[in-house]
Formats: structure tokens, sequence, C-alpha cells
């Protein structure tokens, strides 16, 4: 059984972007027989700084992801931050994600539960993953049995998050499908002067340590070119590298 594996850049900043790692997203799939999904996101609504790039917007950035959907034959993941944002949404997206401040927002887990798309729930910083029984209980008696989980770690101090890999375990009491966000959970939240910073070399062994605890689902924001991306940069995976991590967690 293949691992759920979703992969894309933090934030749409161009066509030409989207392309690049679209392309390679297609090429993996061939090569392992896989079915990647492709994340980007139209809005980021929770950047440190009022002057952060947030992304295209709504209507924009929803036709760019549909042109990569069609052209690349590829499922797509976006998040959403406010329960309007939900059914356009939908139309194009196969799996709508709930960042993980948002994951106790009742409207915004009900809009998303009734456009019948997969409901992926970011666990909080701040919470256990047993805690993420209740949300989960939002989106099911709202209608809609998708629903799959994700670890990104908890809050540690400052600028900084741990990982209690413990949570995927217990995550699974709630749903078959529980996701390692590899990426995200090795930031450093607002410890770079207004900006997230992370430790990016981690990476690879976040996903390991996650599949040893029953992940089986996994979440890598990765740009061809890291450093000068727009957002999450630091934490990023160099579109390069990826196929030598999925082919890590591949069993054969």
């Amino acid at each position: 059984m293949f691992p759920t594996i979703i992969a894309g850049p933090c934030v749409i900043e161009s066509m030409e972007c989207l392309e690049t790692v679209a392309q390679e997203l297609v090429r993996l799939n061939e090569k392992y027989g896989l079915d990647i999904i492709f994340k980007s996101s139209f809005d980021k609504a929770n950047r440190t700084s009022i002057h952060s790039y947030r992304g295209p917007g709504l209507e924009k950035g929803m036709q760019m992801l549909a042109d990569i959907k069609e052209k690349y034959g590829l499922r797509i993941l976006t998040d959403i931050h406010e329960s309007y944002q939900a059914l356009p949404a939908g139309e194009v997206a196969d799996v709508l994600q709930i960042p993980a401040f948002l994951c106790r927002q009742t409207d915004l887990l009900v809009a998303a539960a009734r456009t019948g798309r997969i409901v992926n729930i970011k666990k909080a910083q701040f919470l256990s993953g047993l805690d993420m029984e209740f949300p989960v209980q939002k989106v099911r008696e709202s209608g809609n049995d998708n629903v799959w989980l994700t670890e990104r770690g908890n809050i540690y101090g400052y600028n900084n998050l741990a990982v209690d890999f413990r949570n995927i375990a217990d995550m699974h009491h709630f749903t078959d499908t529980v996701i390692m966000d590899c990426t995200h959970s090795v930031q450093r939240p607002g410890a770079a002067g207004g900006k997230t910073g992370g430790n990016r070399e981690f990476v690879p062994a976040m996903a390991l340590a996650a599949k040893a605890f029953g992940a089986n689902g996994y979440f890598f924001e990765v740009h061809p070119d890291p450093d000068n991306a727009l957002s999450d940069g630091p934490n990023m995976l160099y579109l390069t590298d990826l196929d030598r991590v999925v082919a890590s967690l591949i069993d054969e």
C-alpha cells in the first residue's frame, strides 16, 4: 500500500513555479506508481508580518490550480482560512486543508465538510493527538466521513517546535489516514526577524521517524529555489531532493 504524499510550493508565486513542480510530481508518479497530491495556497492569511507576500488571492489562485489540475492530471490540495472560501475552493481542490491554528473553528470545519471533499485537519501546535477527536467529530457530524489528520509539531518554548510522534498513533484512533507534515514541523516560528525560520536538513529524518510511528501520509512543501521563495523558504525542501525522500518512504 503506497503512502499518501502531498507536495508543492507553500504559496502560489507564479505559473512557472507551479508548472516546474507539477512536472516533477508527474515524473515521480510515473517512476514510483504513486498519486502525489499537488499542494499550494492561494492565500497565506497567517503570515508573521503584514508586509509578507500572501499569494494571488482566491479567484486567481484557484484558476491557476485548476489549470495545473487540467494540464497535469494531478489531484489538488489547498488550505482555506474562512468559511466563504470552502465552496469555491472545493470546486477545484480534491482536498481542503484546515490550517493548524484554525482546527477548532467550527464554522470553517462545517463549511469544508459540506463541500463533500476530503478534509485534512492539521493538528494545532497547542493540542495533543487525542484532542483531535472533536474536530473530526465536527466534520463527520456535518455529513462528511472523509477526514484526514496531520501532525505538525507542538510549541516548545519560544520560536521552536517539537514533535511528539505518539500523536500519530493517537490520531489513528479517529481516522485511517494520518499525515506527517515533514516541513512545517521543522519551522522556527517567527524566528527570522518578522519571518518564520526553519531547518530543512531535518525533513528526511522527520519523515522516517513518522513512518516508524505509523504515519501513512507525508506532506512536503517543495520549491525549485527555496532560499528565494516568497514564503516558508527555510523549511521547504529543494524540489530536486524530493525523489530521494519519497524513495525512502516506499516499502519494497
